[in-house]
């Protein structure tokens, strides 16, 4: 557990108890702090009561004590501070609206010598976070990865001295953040995302900025300049001379020795975690060898099967159009798998790629809103829940096709989370006869 010196005998009132807010609240009372805590979810605050017995850890509702008691109001990232009333009220009290990621940051003075990576972007974060962790561990290099994926970078152990932080970080982590230095920062791209959160796609960009906001000039920055917004932010950190990088689209790519990085998508994931790689001082023939052994992630393009020379492909994670239009690109007879819950009411980001369709199967809430969209274009059927559109796709599929799961959706409509949509994908094609 990774913990600060400095949260001896303050307080903390702590909103959220999933996996950042519990290891927030172990990681302060590890490090000698009083903590207020609460879950709506019972079985959340059952469980922190039964791990703190014997430490100064109350079980009480932050709108019902008086912030002005505490030194900082801490909050999981899920917690919607456009709309959630604490967010007024710690305000009123004069006191800072923090999360995890912000505690790691004032860690880090207590820890030994190291350097952290920050990667955000709309798309492509985890997948660069993995490649990063990845090549560092073939390198011989201590790294962990956490942030937005994995392990919560609280509960993890402190790397030894030279050890590199690898963290995935969501907006709604950095506007929780406000001191956190990385060694390298990345940001790969920007497109229209969570603007429930924020009061237009300008805000949404200047809270991806504010990872370089806290950058010391002297850091590197590396960013994809692919679409206008992020470009803009590149130009606006030009006076960093050699400590800016630019990731310009299109590069032509040799991703034949890199079976898990397939697609102009993963061209430019590559081209960040290489950079932020040469960075670090990581040798040339390191970074290829970790390039060609990376084994890709869970839900990311990853091929569950083959079954009779059919590809089935389970791209859950692609919760929005312009996630999923990547993986359009990359194959090219494809059975496409889509729908959910919508984040948007148009499938633009995709049509570049439609051709490489054969037949559409829309599912979820999105089912006919989609296939409208579709219809004209390219064959679409209403399948309505998954496993219907995997038995149909398979029926319809021809050896070297390929059945695709990227639903370019939210998941909430039919399944726990995007996980869960990918692995009853991945046990619809292991029922197959």
């Amino acid at each position: 557990m990774i913990v600060s010196p400095l949260w001896r005998g303050k307080s903390f009132a702590v909103l959220g108890l999933a996996r950042s807010g519990a290891a927030s609240v172990h990681a302060l009372l590890a490090g000698g702090a009083r903590v207020v805590a609460w879950d709506t979810d019972e079985q959340r605050r059952d469980h922190i009561r039964a791990r703190a017995v014997g430490q100064d850890l109350v079980l009480a509702d932050p709108l019902e004590v008086d912030l002005a008691d505490f030194d900082a109001l801490i909050v999981s990232p899920g917690v919607p501070l456009n709309r959630h009333p604490v967010a007024a009220k710690a305000r009123a009290a004069g006191i800072p609206i923090i999360g995890d990621i912000e505690l790691f940051a004032q860690a880090r003075p207590a820890l030994p010598a190291h350097k952290v990576v920050g990667i955000t972007g709309t798309n492509g974060k985890s997948t660069t976070t993995a490649l990063v962790h990845h090549i560092l561990q073939s390198a011989g290099i201590s790294s962990l990865m956490g942030g937005n994926i994995g392990l919560p970078v609280l509960e993890q152990t402190p790397l030894p001295e030279g050890g590199v932080y690898v963290l995935e970080l969501s907006s709604y982590q950095i506007d929780l953040t406000v001191s956190l230095d990385c060694e390298v920062a990345v940001l790969l791209n920007l497109t229209p995302d969570h603007l429930d959160r924020y009061d237009g796609f300008a805000a949404y960009a200047a809270s991806k900025a504010g990872l370089f906001a806290m950058q010391a000039t002297t850091h590197d920055a590396i960013i994809g300049i692919g679409d206008t917004p992020s470009a803009l932010i590149a130009r606006s950190l030009s006076g960093r001379g050699e400590h800016l990088t630019k990731i310009a689209p299109g590069v032509c790519m040799d991703q034949s020795r890199w079976p898990s990085l397939q697609g102009p998508h993963n061209a430019q994931n590559a081209l960040a975690a290489i950079a932020v790689c040469q960075a670090l001082g990581v040798p040339e023939a390191m970074i290829d060898r970790g390039l060609e052994s990376f084994a890709g992630l869970p839900h990311r393009m990853e091929r569950v099967a083959v079954r009779g020379g059919v590809t089935f492909v389970n791209d859950s994670k692609a919760t929005n159009p312009e996630s999923t239009a990547p993986a359009l690109a990359a194959f090219t007879r494809i059975h496409w798998i889509l729908g959910g819950k919508a984040k948007s009411d148009d499938l633009d980001a995709c049509a570049p790629s439609f051709g490489h369709v054969v037949h559409a199967y829309t599912i979820g809430d999105a089912a006919q809103t989609f296939a409208a969209i579709l219809d004209g274009k390219i064959p679409v059927t209403v399948s309505g829940d998954l496993a219907t559109a995997v038995a149909q796709a398979t029926a319809n599929a021809q050896p070297c096709d390929t059945v695709l799961l990227s639903p370019a959706c939210a998941s909430f409509d039919q399944f726990r989370d995007f996980e869960d949509r990918g692995d009853q994908f991945r046990a619809a094609v292991e029922a197959l006869a």
